[in-house]
């Protein structure tokens, strides 16, 4: 059984009791996680060496029946089990997101029950994807098991929940786990209460300013960050 079967199921689990009175007609949960799924294959935009960026951000509208029970089991919740999902599923197929993940939900009374619609954007957070991308200090890049990001913004989470600036499929790694911050006096690591730790070349950091060809660990991940410096300096010298 594959992560998307076991998330899929889980999902049926957890809304059983709020769903049991529903009929054939109305919208299953399963069913969002599946159009999820289709938005993503259906919107992958390829990049160079066969990666691709997909939408972050969803809206799924649904007939006012399907959006009333949506909140009364709880709209952030369910939102948040279609986060991991679409996360896990990009996972799966190497593709990029630009920005957090985040699943909300509309009423459209033009809907019948059953019936919903997803509308999708991709939305820039603070990381990019650097196929072919230059680090530098004022937008570094990490590597992360090959897949490298460039750092747009002054801030970014690295963890496992959709939340996260980058996410991490490691059991090992929290949820908002690490965070990068540019700060005048140079990039500093700090963990954000992690239950496993943040480490720096091998040292558990509270928080610890970084330098170029740094390696981070978080659970068993490792994030390597650059900023150029070293090239620069090799070239500097060569020349």
């Amino acid at each position: 059984m594959t992560f998307l079967d076991r998330f899929e199921k889980g999902v049926e689990r957890a809304v059983n009791g709020a769903f049991a009175k529903a009929s054939r007609s109305e919208v299953k949960p399963v069913e969002l996680a599946s159009a999820l799924r289709r938005e993503l294959d259906e919107k992958a935009a390829v990049l160079a060496r066969g990666r691709a960026v997909v939408p972050n951000e969803f809206v799924i509208e649904l007939a006012p029946d399907d959006f009333d029970r949506i909140l009364d089991w709880g709209a952030e919740a369910m939102g948040e089990e279609l986060q991991e999902g679409a996360a896990a599923h990009a996972a799966s197929q190497r593709y990029a997101f630009v920005g957090p993940v985040s699943v909300t939900f509309e009423e459209n009374t033009e809907l019948a029950t059953g019936g919903f619609r997803v509308r999708s954007a991709t939305v820039r957070g603070a990381v990019a994807p650097a196929a072919n991308g230059t680090p530098s200090q004022k937008h570094p890049i990490v590597d992360i098991d090959g897949q490298r990001y460039l750092l747009t913004g002054p801030v970014t989470v690295i963890g496992r929940g959709s939340d996260a600036d980058i996410i991490v499929e490691d059991t090992g790694v929290s949820r908002r786990h690490v965070e990068i911050r540019l700060t005048p006096d140079g990039p500093v690591a700090t963990d954000l209460g992690s239950t496993n730790g943040s480490f720096v070349e091998g040292h558990r950091i509270t928080n610890a300013l970084l330098v170029d060809g740094n390696t981070i660990t978080v659970g068993r991940t490792q994030v390597v960050f650059w900023t150029g410096e070293q090239t620069e300096a090799a070239d500097d010298v060569q020349g």
